[in-house]
């Protein structure tokens, strides 16, 4: 049987294992304490014998505080060592930085940008096997999580930074890319959908797919935001999917934003 260990359990990964399970495989999973069946990051005992028994084996987990990334600080040397079908990762296209609104493939440098502890555990996992795949992923939304709720919530805000665009991915199109991925070859995949769009413009669909007033354009000065949000918007890039499309056979089930929102209204 075909067994996947699966470091943190998050929105994305727990979609996945879902899936998995749902297709006759054999799932295990860590979290930060054992729950719901999953394993407790801390037993180190339990994961290694984990990491001894799994064909596949991928993390989603982010660095830590301390920039430091937790699994290969525990794990990597039991992972780097094992035989494995298949090992992945999940990363980040933040690591690309700003490019000012220029398409990025997946051999653009990477560090320059505020992800530069995301874009240290992308390169540490990328040498820690020959047969790493790494998935950079941009803004994820799907059930549950998306622009749809925050709408509903009165919490949206459509902030105009003229110029500036944003890629973005349906949880269940990372499935599919990681599930195509089982029969391709390893390397670096952005993994993102076909059309980046402004985020004034994905908020304003929104509200008109709920019927409910579209928020108003504001400045970024005006949308009064966090310093972490602001952050957020001082990047800007297109996100090019191309080499996943070509490497896996790989299509995105919903190539754009309007096509995942009305999905998501259906599943409401």
């Amino acid at each position: 049987m075909p067994t996947m260990l699966i470091f943190g359990l998050g929105y994305s990964a727990s979609r996945l294992a879902e899936y998995l399970r749902s297709e006759g495989w054999k799932v295990l999973g860590t979290r930060r304490e054992a729950a719901d069946g999953a394993i407790a990051f801390d037993d180190s005992d339990a994961v290694l014998r984990a990491i001894g028994g799994a064909t596949h084996i991928l993390s989603s987990v982010p660095p830590a505080r301390d920039y430091s990334d937790p699994v290969l600080a525990h794990y990597g040397e039991a992972i780097g060592s094992a035989t494995f079908q298949w090992s992945g990762y999940l990363s980040s296209t933040g690591v690309y930085g700003d490019v000012g609104g220029a398409w990025v493939d997946e051999s653009a440098p990477i560090g320059s940008g505020r992800r530069k502890a995301r874009s240290d555990a992308d390169l540490r996992w990328q040498q820690l096997r020959g047969d790493m795949r790494v998935f950079r992923l941009p803004g994820i939304y799907g059930p549950g999580r998306s622009p749809l709720e925050r709408v509903r919530s009165g919490k949206a805000k459509r902030v105009d930074v003229p110029g500036q665009v944003f890629s973005r991915i349906h949880v269940d199109d990372i499935v599919s890319a990681i599930v195509a991925s089982f029969d391709g070859p390893s390397g670096v995949y952005n993994i993102s959908d076909n059309l980046p769009a402004p985020q004034h413009e994905v908020i304003a669909h929104a509200a008109r797919l709920l019927g409910i007033k579209v928020p108003p354009l504001l400045s970024l000065k005006e949308a009064n935001l966090s310093e972490a949000a602001k952050d957020f918007y001082n990047e800007n890039r297109r996100v090019s999917n191309i080499k996943a499309k070509r490497l896996m056979d790989w299509e995105p089930q919903f190539p754009d934003y309007k096509a995942g929102l009305q999905s998501l209204m259906c599943v409401d």
